[in-house]
């Protein structure tokens, strides 16, 4: 119950804050799978429905698709990492803070330079992630993405839980492999992306996600190699 409040009260004003239009919070047990504390914003007050309004009643996390951009990109490092041709001390030279792919210009807010594996996830970089990806073939990163949960259902039983959208291509552009590896080009839940990072903090280990206490936990299944999640 503290857990769902304190949800509630900082999603709140996280919202706020930033000035958002609405937003989404999913606290996991990654030992067990269960869904600890699940927040909306806008939502409403149960005991009282007569200001409530459509864009508060539904349960977003769950029902919503959206573009989970940067969050990802640990997910397409770890993929890179698991092919054996990676180590985290890599360096990827990212100068001059661009790249070009086919028509498109993809940049970084300044130039970082020679970055590891480590510092292109903590900067965020886009021109690292694009010639990390370019590096590879083009399912590795997709289906890395799918082994952890995302575009798939993940079978709570909520009504309208959204499945996403994880694309697969016969024939892959460029461009395509290089947005896939930081977030666009895809939709995902918040409950998904909650249960994909619950993957790597239980050491590789995909749980079923629960909205209900769970007395006996179920038998999980090792998608990842413990020692790639330390990475």
């Amino acid at each position: 119950l503290r857990l769902q409040y304190l949800a509630h009260r900082e999603l709140k004003l996280a919202v706020e804050d930033t000035g958002a239009i609405a937003g989404s919070l999913v606290i996991l047990d990654v030992d067990t799978g269960e869904v600890l504390a699940m927040a909306n914003w806008p939502s409403y007050n149960p005991n009282d429905r007569s200001h409530s309004r459509g864009a508060g009643l539904r349960n977003r996390a769950i029902t919503d698709n959206y573009e989970p951009g940067s969050t990802v990109k640990p997910i397409a490092v770890m993929a890179a990492l698991e092919t054996g041709r990676f180590k985290s001390d890599d360096l990827i030279n990212t100068s001059p803070g661009y790249i070009r792919v086919g028509t498109k210009t993809l940049r970084d807010p300044i130039n970082y330079g020679v970055m590891d594996l480590s510092k292109v996830i903590a900067k965020s970089s886009q021109v690292g992630m694009t010639k990390l990806a370019l590096e590879l073939e083009p399912d590795i990163i997709r289906n890395m993405y799918a082994r952890l949960g995302l575009g798939q259902t993940i079978g709570t039983g909520f009504p309208g839980e959204t499945a996403g959208m994880l694309p697969s291509f016969k024939r892959w552009r460029p461009i395509q492999r290089a947005t896939l590896s930081f977030g666009y080009g895809m939709n995902v839940s918040v409950l998904q992306m909650a249960q994909a990072y619950g993957v790597i903090a239980s050491g590789g280990y995909k749980r079923p996600v629960s909205l209900l206490r769970v007395d006996q936990v179920q038998e999980a299944e090792q998608v990842v190699s413990s020692d790639l999640t330390s990475e």
